[in-house]
């Protein structure tokens, strides 16, 4: 019998690489004897036939993913802090995060230099009372006490949330006050965070100035509620979360001013790498924002240096990065979604355009709604398991809402480049911008305002996924005839 065994290609070594980084978290083991067979298997590859050698590298590969996933977990839960729980004292932190303002208390992510006489480095989560919120990359002394997380209360169990963040206290602070700002790399982004948040809506208030700021930053905090769960019915939610798409338009902004300006391509690429790194750095860690950096990243360096670009690699690469930091990101959310939106985009939204070229549709809008159809399918199963919701009608907004999001994202910059040279003409592109922004709010409220515009129960679930299967087959029957 014939065994058919995989050539050994880079997607095959990262892939296996990234399975077992994610495989650690169902059966860790950090023990040096795990590297050392790994490393055996290594020398092995070297005195095996042919056949074989794939086989054991990838089983090498395998070991080592999972030593390193194991090593990172254990490193992970572990909490210095942890020990100090129910204890008062001064402490020393710095914000890493937006803060988020309820009518109870303000929670801010951040990490504790000191605790007392302690000096440690550890994320945790600040809890103030409510006021005024600390701004990003700012060093605060605060007066506090150290507690648990909350527990578990409609179905959200919050300590194993902060855990798999690498956070398990939290600081209940009384009080506390700026005594500076943080630097490095780090304040460079909040540095940049903070001056496109002073001037992406000058002259813009309300509604529109959060917006803005949702869209173009993902910080959604002034957002209203209830237009947040409009946003989320009409399946644009995604638009306040910052995806790969701001990352792709970020670069090819800088790549089409580089063409304009009459600059040689290897400088656009230059412009391109830097602009989508100091966009990561303002808009934070987020786990679509940095899989879209690293893949466009990865993409700037294989023109640069000549090499062949591989979408796959790429993908796997940046998904190899996000899991070798945190191999806990495997169950998050936005890492789910980000990367089954991606695939689907590489698999099924050329098969469903293809499909749709038979019809009387511009290209645009074909490639519109292969797009959201493909992301729609392969991300319910996602958000299902995750928020025990789905958008029905996420095709239709997502088509209505496509073409004003590139117009948005490049005023928004060109409004804060204008802001310190020219007021006048940033405050009428603030004002074109916030009908832009206007403009997607309304067909949130639109589409997810309509009745059974997400489906919240298992049997109408079931019955949207028959139908979809239903119309995929009958899809690729006609496809095939």
């Amino acid at each position: 019998m014939t065994v058919l065994v995989p050539r050994l290609t880079p997607r095959w070594l990262v892939g296996i690489l990234c399975c077992g980084i994610a495989a650690a978290n169902f059966a860790r083991t950090s023990s040096l004897a795990v590297l050392a067979v790994a490393a055996g298997l290594v020398l092995l590859a070297f005195v095996t036939e042919a056949h074989a050698r794939t086989t054991v590298v990838l089983g090498a590969l395998l070991l080592a993913g999972l030593w390193w996933g194991s090593a990172r977990l254990d490193a992970l839960d572990r909490s210095p802090l942890s020990r100090f729980i129910g204890t008062s004292e001064r402490a020393r932190v710095v914000v890493t995060g937006p803060p988020r303002s309820s009518r109870f208390q303000v929670r801010v992510p951040a990490r504790v230099e000191r605790f007392g006489t302690l000096s440690i480095s550890e994320p945790i989560l600040l809890e103030l009372p409510v006021g005024r919120s600390p701004p990003q990359g700012s060093l605060l002394e605060v007066l506090g006490v150290l507690g648990r997380p909350r527990a578990p209360s409609n179905g959200f169990d919050e300590a194993t949330w902060l855990r798999r963040h690498g956070v398990h206290v939290v600081l209940k602070g009384d009080s506390w006050r700026v005594v500076g700002r943080r630097g490095g790399l780090a304040g460079v982004g909040d540095a940049i965070h903070a001056w496109l948040a002073r001037r992406l809506s000058p002259g813009l208030q309300g509604e529109r100035r959060a917006l803005l700021a949702g869209f173009v930053l993902g910080d959604d905090q002034d957002v209203s509620a209830d237009l947040r769960l409009r946003f989320r019915a009409s399946g644009l939610y995604h638009l306040m979360a910052v995806s790969g798409e701001n990352i792709a338009l970020v670069a090819g902004g800088a790549l089409l001013l580089g063409w304009l300006l009459g600059l040689p391509r290897w400088l656009g690429e230059l412009g391109a790498l830097g602009s989508m790194g100091a966009y990561v750095l303002a808009v934070g860690a987020q786990p679509s924002v940095l899989r879209a950096g690293i893949a466009g990243a990865l993409g700037s360096l294989a023109w640069l240096t000549a090499r062949q670009r591989d979408r796959w690699q790429f993908l796997l690469l940046a998904a190899l990065v996000l899991l070798a930091w945190n191999p806990y990101t495997v169950f998050d959310a936005g890492f789910q979604l980000s990367f089954a939106a991606v695939v689907a985009i590489f698999t099924l939204a050329p098969r469903i355009e293809r499909f749709l070229e038979g019809y009387p549709l511009p290209r645009w809008l074909r490639l519109g709604i292969a797009i959201s159809t493909a992301c729609g399918v392969a991300t319910a199963p996602v958000l299902w398991f995750q928020f025990h919701s789905v958008p029905v009608l996420t095709v239709i907004a997502n088509a209505a809402a496509a073409p004003i999001v590139p117009p948005l994202l490049y005023l928004a910059f060109a409004t804060a480049a204008f802001a310190p040279l020219a007021p006048g003409v940033a405050h009428a592109l603030a004002w074109l911008n916030g009908w832009c922004a206007e403009y997607l709010a309304g067909c949130a409220r639109a589409v997810g305002g309509l009745p059974f515009a997400q489906v919240q129960s298992g049997s109408a679930a079931a019955i949207v996924a028959l139908c979809t299967l239903g119309v995929a087959a009958y899809a690729w029957q006609r496809c095939r005839t």
